[in-house]
């Protein structure tokens, strides 16, 4: 049961959930519930002040920061880069888990990048400067990073954000294929109607807890839509929800 205090704030007070591989469950809560301290708790780039979190049954802070490395992969809500850096560059520092200091890039290193960009449908616009990439387009770098480190568990914050519908729904269909493939996919996101679908579970934060972890037809019941995030929900009677396909 894993708790952590920010300030004077109690973000996270026994969460408890778990993701296998070949599991997409989607994490969601208001703004401020703890998703993304939760996240940075899981991948051991904060350390909780209670509890724990295990990978492959061993405590995530004992891991070796490479060895971590290659087993998680972890796409912030921010993804700006102060630097110079071509798209590709920073698509192949997703390697770095697994070259030596000094190792030049072999060929799977250099086939892993282009399979991560292609993925993304990012090869376009590898070669440009990220800093002159559009917001939705250095999106598409960031998980294309993530990716390239062929890590078995991947965790996602907000990932489509600024992206288009068309690219966003392609970045949703992929993950749900990456998890068919056996890996474990957690995405934090308020998107609901968007990522709900192709969910194995949805685990719902209210109040620093994992108030909801169920499918996602049971998730999203109204009683637990009303009391987690204060709304009512009801079956579509005019336009709107559209339901959009690739």
């Amino acid at each position: 049961m894993l708790s952590k205090q920010l300030g004077q704030k109690t973000v996270l007070h026994g969460v408890t959930m778990q993701v296998a591989p070949g599991e997409l469950v989607l994490l969601a809560g208001r703004n401020g519930a703890g998703k993304s301290t939760l996240l940075r708790c899981l991948i051991g780039a904060i350390e909780p002040d209670a509890g724990g979190v295990q990978l492959d049954g061993k405590p995530i802070l004992s891991w070796q920061p490479k060895a971590r490395a290659r087993e998680v992969a972890f796409v912030p809500q921010d993804t700006e880069v102060p630097f110079e850096f071509t798209g590709r560059e920073l698509v192949t520092m997703g390697r770095h888990p697994h070259r030596g200091r000094s190792e030049t890039l072999r060929a799977e290193d250099v086939a892993a990048v282009a399979r991560a960009l292609q993925l993304l449908d990012a090869e376009a616009f590898s070669e440009r400067s990220v800093i002159t990439l559009s917001g939705g387009e250095q999106r598409r770098i960031a998980v294309a990073r993530a990716l390239a480190t062929e890590a078995r568990l991947l965790l996602l914050d907000e990932p489509t954000n600024n992206l288009d519908l068309e690219h966003a729904l392609q970045l949703v269909v992929l993950l749900r294929r990456l998890a068919d493939e056996g890996h474990g996919v957690l995405v934090a996101s308020h998107d609901l109607n968007l990522f709900a679908p192709h969910c194995d579970r949805v685990v719902l934060l209210h109040n620093g807890r994992a108030d909801v972890d169920q499918p996602p037809e049971e998730a999203l019941s109204r009683q637990n839509v009303e009391r987690v995030f204060g709304v009512r929900s009801h079956q579509p009677t005019k336009f709107f929800p559209r339901e959009f396909r690739l």
